[in-house]
């Protein structure tokens, strides 16, 4: 077993963190990679997430339009320009700032 390391980072105001190397190197993860999170007994323990951890309902669904836009290609159409419009309309006044905090929730 290898010796433990004691690694820090810092939350941003809106909570988010860089992973730091020698973590990322740990996990092997790559840009885009998702990682798990285990909270227990007052301690977190990060790991690399996998497949396993999606839901499955979703991850079939998003297979088999994987597979329905690879078999069925002429099936795929492009947005419409009435459907632009009525999703900016949905949408028109609506303000979000990326910036923002998050809330604790």
């Amino acid at each position: 077993m290898t010796d433990a390391q004691e690694i820090e980072s810092t939350l941003t105001d809106r909570y988010q963190t860089t992973v730091p190397g020698p973590v990322r190197r740990a996990l092997k993860l790559g840009k885009r990679d998702r990682i798990r999170y285990v909270v227990r007994e007052g301690e977190v323990v990060i790991t690399r997430a996998t497949d396993e951890d999606d839901d499955p309902v979703v991850g079939r669904f998003l297979q088999f339009l994987a597979r329905d836009m690879e078999q069925h290609p002429e099936r795929i159409r492009p947005v419409s320009a009435s459907l632009v419009k009525r999703l900016r309309a949905l949408t028109k006044g609506v303000k979000v700032n990326l910036n923002a905090p998050l809330d604790d929730e």
